[in-house]
């Protein structure tokens, strides 16, 4: 239950008994999600990091925080599926766009879009939430298929990088979903 309700008007208010279907799994709640502890940030690229917040392997979607502390860049792309974005703080676009987000814009990518992700020098580091639906297929200089990168490849370069730092390989099981 969450804190004691004071003054608001629900305060008599009772939760429901059966929060749950028997079958369904707990939410998942990340208190301060966008934190600075660089340990929960798993090397994307050389300069791009993610924070993973949820993992569907069985949809091939992920929700994350992408951030960059400095100038970033998450190479060509193409999503054959919708992708979301929120930015929580920085300054990032895509290359192929004419638009630069900030602090509190957000982004719906369109199926079958391509573009190369870029995060600008800012004081402060760049933060997005993304939620991936299917694979990333990286493209090569002429718009080209040159790889993919989906859930699987996401978990295992999580699971490598918690490993490295400590925090356990399974560490990211607890954001299965």
């Amino acid at each position: 239950m969450p804190e004691a309700a004071k003054s608001e008007f629900w305060k008599d208010l009772k939760p429901i008994t059966r929060v749950f279907q028997p079958d369904a799994k707990p939410e998942v709640y990340i208190q301060n999600a966008p934190s600075d502890d660089e340990r929960y940030y798993v090397p994307f690229t050389d300069t791009v990091f993610s924070r993973p917040l949820w993992i569907s392997p069985t949809q091939n979607k992920w929700c994350d925080i992408l951030m960059a502390k400095s100038a970033g860049l998450v190479n060509r792309h193409y999503h054959p599926h919708e992708v979301f974005a929120y930015t929580i703080s920085g300054k990032w676009g895509y290359l192929e766009h004419d638009w630069t987000a900030t602090a509190g814009d957000f982004v719906y990518e369109t199926p079958g879009e391509g573009h190369t992700l870029v995060a600008f020098e800012h004081e402060e580091p760049m933060k997005a939430i993304f939620q991936v639906k299917g694979p990333l297929i990286w493209l090569d200089e002429e718009g080209e298929p040159d790889g993919f990168f989906d859930v699987h490849n996401y978990i295992a370069m999580c699971r490598a990088h918690y490993d490295k730092v400590g925090l356990g390989a399974d560490y990211i099981d607890r954001l299965f979903r």
